[in-house]
């Protein structure tokens, strides 16, 4: 292999290698929250972890090889046409040849990985990721429980377990409330300090709980009742049923085989011929050959974007990879915006399968041989900065007023010691640019992410594209939110501040006597208004954003609206230590049918009384409920005290009003911090776990200041890093991002499961990282 193609190939892979890892990185960290969960937890073995993790890459890894391709295409082909490299090439007879050789080598191997990968790694991954999903989560049930919640999901059964704590794989539950409603008019109650829960089957539970007692009452004769204590106790419990899988006829499979896939497409083309186009037959075929012929497309788009990415590349005269950066965002846009459409033109039968899927790379590859033969005869060029100065120039007629003020204005700053200064508008120039194409290369990316994920959904449930169009603009501010903005600052920063280094523009600014501090300020002071930025955005604009996103999603999905009033809750905690349980309740008219109170005693947990009515309404003017044909009995432990019937009684003991059965379950993604504050207040008070909750509040003041913190952090290593280049920074950057995902989630999960408290949970990534960016920042050379 010539040193020529080396260095080519050198140039390319490097970009393209690192693209790849960036691109994979922001799209999986939504899993690592859950993983980091089941280690804190040691609630499942490592490798099972090991395989969630690699099981989880291949779907991504679907989207991020075609585009991290032509990212060191385009990026490593305009550094070399920007640097003037390909001026000198092209000057001593190479001809664009010399570059599309190394190319389609990158390209072929690519092609080659992404075929493998898409024909058959990915649909064994998802398959063998949903069978370990289902294998964890009959092994996680007793995780799965959450203190201090009622858990209505099993089957004629509800669960409220106070504390628990992980013990040898499994959770100890600590006293523990058990009521068996076979019967709903009169349920058998449970009461046990301590219990350990095991699968026992797919299908069922297995309860060994210690020092308790059962409590019987007969619904015909209430006066007579049954106690039992016990010192050690088993049963089983059956598990939730699991969710219907959709059937094979509504939607491809993406878990099944590339042959069987093939197979079945053969089967259905033979059985929908001669039928309307409306038969099932028909929109099955339809369905998976569009799923069979996307797993062929997706790692053609290598080739095709090779093809269009070189002329591309080469035609760059200034702004090298940031150019590189715009080509790629426009590129991968057009593309998928193309395959979509073409998706949608076949799935509606306007098209051929077929041909739909393809529509976006027939056009790439077209546009692409098209732009070599003509780069080949005539190098193009590409100059966006002169391009903005003509359109520019053609709307101005000589300086106006305002131009004239501001250089007055500018000779002052130069002067001056005022802020900001021209060398402040210099820097933060550049920071801005990049900041934008960075954060456009991940919308981009995570827009094409979210399309590709719900495409079987989008095909089964026949979505309108403008629907879809809703979604995911909708989805796009919390994905800036989290994660895309500080991952966009932390690379801005180590780009502008590492080419200028490597320019040996900071020494220029030393030798005048500006220390590095100075220069770093408007850096850091946009980056700490971004940080307000972002939590004025999260507190003010994302609930509403999340809420619509939330209902779209569930109609892409074919879900029913979700509706956060559940007036199917039938148990509540009360705010004195009971547990209301009712079978009817009437918000209108605030009134309960059968309605039963339990009181306990907070320190043993053993029932002390249980008030039971046949119906019960709410007196204004009393200022409390009366409880109607019903009766009351007291319990010293296992030991009945007494029993009294009543036809009208009110309880003073019981403070709860209407309002408080009428409580609405909420996301914290959808509450505002003084909200979600209330609601923690609210939701405490009706027995409900709220830990999640108190790491979410403190997380919406905590996480939006990361942003100053990657951006402190980030000086010191973009500046000891910019000798290697701003590759090496970008690398530099990655890593720091990961390291900070990591821990930010592992404390998160440490918090989630009360292992730390919330503020520590919240907060300690913050501070660990601030105090290491200004110990780094501090022992940089001024």
């Amino acid at each position: 292999m010539r040193l020529l193609t080396r260095y080519i190939l050198r140039e390319i892979l490097s970009h393209a290698a690192l693209g790849l890892v960036v691109f994979t990185f922001v799209l999986f960290i939504g899993k690592v929250g859950e993983i980091l969960e089941l280690v804190v937890r040691n609630s499942a073995p490592l490798p099972s972890l090991a395989q969630l993790i690699f099981l989880a890459l291949p779907t991504a890894l679907t989207v991020t090889i075609p585009m991290s391709v032509l990212v060191g295409i385009l990026i490593g082909l305009s550094r070399l046409a920007a640097d003037s490299e390909v001026t000198a090439m092209r000057a001593s007879g190479l001809g664009i040849a010399t570059f599309l050789w190394p190319v389609a080598l990158v390209a072929v191997a690519s092609w080659l990985i992404a075929s493998l990968n898409t024909l058959v790694v990915a649909p064994r991954s998802a398959a063998a990721l949903a069978e370990l999903e289902n294998q964890l989560k009959t092994s996680q049930v007793s995780f799965q429980v959450e203190p201090r919640v009622f858990y209505e999901n099993f089957p004629k059964t509800v669960l409220y377990v106070e504390d628990f704590a992980p013990q040898d794989g499994q959770a100890l539950w600590k006293k523990i409330f058990l009521a068996d409603i076979s019967d709903p008019s009169s349920p058998t109650i449970t009461f046990a300090q301590q219990g350990v829960a095991a699968a026992q089957s797919p299908d069922s539970l297995a309860l060994h709980l210690s020092d308790g007692y059962i409590y019987e009452t007969t619904p015909k004769d209430p006066a007579q009742s049954v106690t039992r204590g016990f010192k050690e106790f088993d049963l089983a419990v059956a598990l939730p049923p699991a969710p219907n899988k959709p059937p094979k006829e509504l939607a491809p499979i993406p878990e099944l085989g590339t042959r069987e896939l093939y197979r079945q497409v053969r089967m259905l083309r033979n059985a929908q011929a001669g039928q309307s186009k409306d038969s099932l037959s028909a929109i099955r075929y339809r369905w998976d050959s569009i799923e069979l012929n996307r797993r062929f497309a997706l790692p053609a788009a290598c080739l095709v974007l090779a093809a269009i990415g070189v002329p591309l590349g080469l035609s760059a005269r200034k702004g090298g990879k940031a150019t590189g950066f715009v080509l790629t965002i426009a590129l991968v846009f057009i593309y998928y915006f193309l395959s979509l459409g073409g998706v949608s033109l076949g799935r509606l039968n306007k098209i051929p399968p077929s041909a739909g899927v393809w529509l976006g790379n027939f056009v790439f590859l077209a546009a692409g041989l098209l732009l070599v033969w003509r780069a080949n005869l005539r190098p193009l060029e590409l100059d966006f900065h002169g391009g903005w100065k003509k359109v520019r120039h053609l709307f101005r007629y000589g300086p106006s007023p305002g131009e004239t003020t501001m250089r007055l204005f500018r000779r002052g700053r130069l002067h001056g010691g005022g802020f900001p200064q021209i060398l402040d508008d210099y820097v933060l120039r550049d920071f801005v640019v990049y900041l934008l194409l960075i954060l456009g290369a991940f919308v981009v990316l995570g827009l094409v992410f979210n399309l590709f994920e719900l495409l079987n959904d989008i095909l089964r449930n026949r979505v309108a594209w403008l629907t879809v169009g809703e979604f995911l603009a909708s989805s796009l501010p919390s994905a800036i939110y989290y994660p895309m903005a500080p991952m966009s600052v932390l690379i801005a920063v180590l780009i502008t501040f590492g080419l200028m280094e490597k320019a040996n523009e900071i020494t220029a600014m030393k030798a005048t006597g500006i220390s590095i501090y100075r220069v770093v300020v408007p850096v850091l002071a946009l980056a700490g208004i971004i940080a307000a930025g972002l939590f004025f955005f999260n507190e003010y604009y994302l609930p509403a954003v999340n809420r619509q996103q939330e209902a779209l999603r569930n109609t892409i999905k074919g879900k029913p609206a979700q509706t956060f009033l559940r007036p199917d809750r039938m148990w509540m905690m009360g705010a004195r230590s009971t547990i209301y349980y009712y079978e009817f309740f009437d918000a209108d008219r605030n009134s309960f049918g059968n309605i039963s109170v339990f009181e306990f005693d907070p320190a043993s947990f053993s029932l002390k009384r249980r008030i039971f009515a046949a119906r019960a309404h709410w007196e204004p003017e009393l200022d409390r409920f009366v409880f109607e044909q019903g009766w009351t009995r007291s319990f010293n432990g296992p030991a009945i005290q007494d029993f009294r019937p009543f036809d009208v009684s009110t309880f003073k003991e019981l403070e709860e009003t209407p309002a408080y059965f009428k409580k609405e379950i909420k996301l914290y993604t959808e509450m505002s911090s003084s909200e979600l504050s209330r609601y923690i207040a609210d939701m405490q008070r009706s027995g409900f776990e709220v830990t999640r909750l108190r790491v979410q509040l403190q997380e919406k003041f905590a996480y939006p200041l990361i942003t100053l913190v990657m951006a402190v952090l980030a000086i010191p290593f973009s500046l000891r890093a910019a000798k290697r280049g701003a590759l090496a920074g970008v690398a530099v950057a990655l890593g720091i991002a990961i390291v900070y995902f990591m821990v930010s989630r592992l404390f998160e999960a440490m918090g989630n499961l009360n292992q730390l408290p919330p503020a520590l949970a919240a907060w300690a990534p913050d501070m660990l990282f601030a105090l290491s960016g200004g110990y780094l920042i501090l022992k940089v050379p001024t």
